[in-house]
């Protein structure tokens, strides 16, 4: 290995119709090139099943994994080559991790944000709009 360590961290959204075990492959490749472009592997979080913010693909749902890892750009590189083209892999990110941080999954209830409403008590889709349903008398 020609560069120097740093240490990353990639959170991987996977497909929720890819079975239990071609999730596992593609953590363990993962690890593979980790290992052998010199790096160290530190940890693998499952996550689980969870709700997309917006449809990727026409789906809903992925599975997250977070793996953590000590390595050099070039084999951060031949990962990230490697993520893109598997079509189980909905999305990815890469990012330098922070020595003493600690990222966890987010909690598992969904809490509904409460309706803002204008200065008029209308909710706020509707206020200063014509759009507002009329009120029967």
């Amino acid at each position: 290995m020609l560069g120097s360590l740093a240490a990353y961290e990639i959170l991987l959204m996977l497909d929720p119709e890819a079975a239990e075990e071609r999730q596992g492959e593609i953590v363990a490749r993962v690890r593979d090139l980790v290992e052998r472009g010199g790096g160290t592997w530190r940890s693998h979080d499952s996550w689980g099943r969870r709700r997309l913010a917006f449809e990727i693909d026409h789906k809903t749902d992925a599975h997250y994994h977070l793996v953590v890892f000590e390595t050099g750009a070039e084999t951060l590189d031949e990962i990230t080559r490697v993520l893109k083209i598997d079509d189980s892999v909905m999305r990815h990110l890469a990012v330098r991790h922070i020595e003493g941080s600690r990222t966890s999954a987010p909690r598992e209830e969904y809490h509904e944000r409460p309706q803002r409403t204008a200065d008029d008590g209308r909710p706020r889709e509707y206020a200063g709009s014509s759009a507002l349903p009329e009120e029967e008398s």
